[in-house]
Parts: structure tokens; sequence; C-alpha cells
């Protein structure tokens, strides 16, 4: 009977590329200098992006180092928690809660508009008093271990979406930074805020950042955002936000989510 070591290197491949990640780096990589050539092949780890459905068949992409590629893709999904209000508060620290402080509302709010996304039902709105919220996102509990930031440093996209009502003008604000595990902020994104008339179309506008080459040492992130109408009525009356983001790595096709916080360090 022929041992596994036997087999030919395309069967090896294959057995291995069905074995989760995770496993192959803690458990199978150290058994033998065989396994240990094999599990370090390119062609493993772009075949496990094929069978994830991170990439296609066929895709000729340039990627630097298809392990990194691959845990990347297995980690996103989005870092904040709630962001659609569909649990109220939770996971939001409200910074600051003035006027007749922080309301979840349906959309389309009073004087509102649909949200592109049929699937998002729901907006958190400010007052006439300024309202700021936040999110402290700790990376390695969510599975971004600091090799692979400080070396790697995989691109940190920031999305967020906000409206007005069209009879109030409103104030919109957003602040994210990147810290350091004693909290010091290594890199910020801190646009002016944006003003918007009243009598505005009330559309939804999407705002987008990308943090890429940043410094060493990003251990959090610190999302904040909210703002306030400019009319001073009492009410909710300032701008709405919603479907708030933060991703990390390549955009891909996913099959499926890993659970929230799940651990994909090698």
């Amino acid at each position: 009977m022929l041992s596994i070591n036997e087999l030919p290197e395309n069967v090896l491949l294959e057995l291995f590329s069905l074995i989760p990640a995770r496993e192959l780096l803690r458990h199978c990589r150290p058994v033998c200098s065989l396994w240990r050539d094999v599990i370090d092949l390119v062609s493993l780890w772009k075949r496990k992006c094929q069978r994830e459905g991170f990439i296609s068949e066929n895709c000729d992409q340039p990627v630097a180092d298809w392990k990194v590629f691959y845990f990347l893709c297995s980690l996103r999904r989005n870092l904040l928690r709630n962001p659609c209000a569909q649990e109220g508060f939770k996971f939001w620290k409200l910074d600051e809660n003035h006027g007749n402080r922080w309301k979840v509302e349906k959309i389309p709010r009073d004087h509102g508009t649909e949200f592109p996304d049929f699937q998002v039902k729901k907006c958190f709105v400010t007052s006439y008093g300024t309202c700021l919220k936040s999110q402290l996102v700790d990376l390695k509990a969510k599975g971004y271990w600091k090799e692979l930031m400080d070396k790697v440093k995989p691109d940190i996209v920031i999305k967020d979406w906000f409206a007005a009502r069209r009879d109030c003008g409103c104030i919109y604000r957003i602040h994210v930074k990147l810290l350091s595990a004693t909290k010091e902020v290594l890199a910020e994104f801190n646009p002016a805020p944006v003003y918007i008339e009243q009598w505005s179309d009330a559309e939804w506008q999407e705002i987008s950042y990308t943090f890429s080459n940043y410094p060493s040492r990003v251990r959090y992130i610190h999302f904040q955002h909210g703002g306030k109408d400019t009319q001073y009525w009492a009410g909710w009356y300032g701008p709405s936000v919603t479907n708030s983001s933060i991703t990390i790595g390549p955009e891909v096709a996913r099959k499926s989510s890993p659970a929230q916080g799940e651990d994909f360090r090698p």
C-alpha cells in the first residue's frame, strides 16, 4: 500500500486544498519537509482561492502573495457592527447626544428619499444639537494579526452614507483614526464638515476613503460620524446616517462570511 507521501504532487495539492487553511499551517505544514514544500506552493493557495470563490477559474490577476491574499479574502467583511440600525444603538457609543438626542427611523424619512439598496430599511437620525457616535474596532479580535498589519499593510476602506431632509439644512461629519496598541493616532481621515442647504434633493450620498501604506503598529480603528441640523428645530431634522462600513483587503465575490470576530491567524 502506498503512503500518502508517495502520491503525485497534483493529488497532494488537491487533498491539501480541501483542508481548512489554519489546520494546514498549524498541523500539516510541520509534519515533514515534503508537506511543508507542497503547502508553500503558490498553486495550492491559488487553488484554495478558486475553491472558495474568491477568484474565477481563469483568473490571471497579479498577486504578490497568494497565501496572504487567501487569508485577506477569508477575513473580509464589514468590521462595524449594526451599521444599519437594525439593533437600535447596540454596539455604538453615543459620544455626543444633544438636542432631542439620536433616534432611529425607518427609510424613507419624512421629506426624505429611498436608500439605493432596498435591503437597508433603517437609519440613525440626528437632532438640533451635535450628535456623534462611534465604534472602536479591535483588529486582533477580528483576526488581523500584527505581522499582517505591519508588513502587508492591506488597504483599509471606509464608507458611510448620509442624507438630509428636504425641508431642513444640516451638517454631516465623519472622523476615522488608525490607532496603535496604546491608542496613539497613526493616521486619520478627518474631512471638512459637509453642509447641506435647506430644500436640497435629500438624496443619499456616499463618502469613501482608503487608507494605504499607513504606518506600522495599527491595532485599532476608531470610526465616528454624525452631525446636526442648521435651523435649530426641535425634533430630528439633522442628517441621517446608515450602511457604514470598514473593510480590509481586496474585494472578492464571496460565497459566505466567517463568523464575527473569528480568528484566522495562521
